[in-house]
């Protein structure tokens, strides 16, 4: 590729091949929910929807017949309003849920690292919201 610097000479430049950014998928969603202190997994709903719960507490759901590949997170409404924003129309208000604390995400169109951090703190979130008790159960699991 030639470029033009001040001078105006050209002077040759190597291009750089663009990187394929990867795509997170559902099962890779779903290993990353599974692994985590805590969590089971279930169909609560319907056979379609895979919900994910931390003692017994949801904290995501993932639509496996919806095309492109959606899962709803909760989040800190504040925090929320931001992703809304910055990606738009990627990241949603959560489909058939709180508006306020739920976000759908649309994970081909996300970076796996985001969609990871977002799972952490819908997570965070939940177990921040446990029973003393809960939270004694939750603190000797290995």
């Amino acid at each position: 590729m030639l470029t033009f610097g001040c001078s105006g000479k050209a002077t040759k430049q190597a291009v750089q091949p663009v990187k394929k950014q990867k795509k997170m998928n559902i099962e890779e969603f779903r290993a990353y929910c599974i692994q985590k202190k805590g969590v089971t997994e279930e169909f609560p709903f319907d056979e379609h929807t895979l919900v994910f719960k931390v003692m017994g507490k949801m904290f995501a759901l993932v639509a496996l017949e919806r095309i492109p590949s959606q899962a709803n997170l909760k989040c800190d409404p504040e925090y929320g309003i931001t992703l809304r924003e910055e990606f738009d129309g990627v990241i949603t208000p959560g489909y058939h849920m709180s508006k306020v604390h739920w976000n759908t995400l649309f994970l081909e169109n996300l970076p796996p690292k985001l969609v990871f951090e977002l799972i952490d703190h819908s997570f965070d979130l939940v177990v921040a919201k446990f029973t003393k008790k809960l939270k004694a159960e939750f603190d000797v699991l290995s």
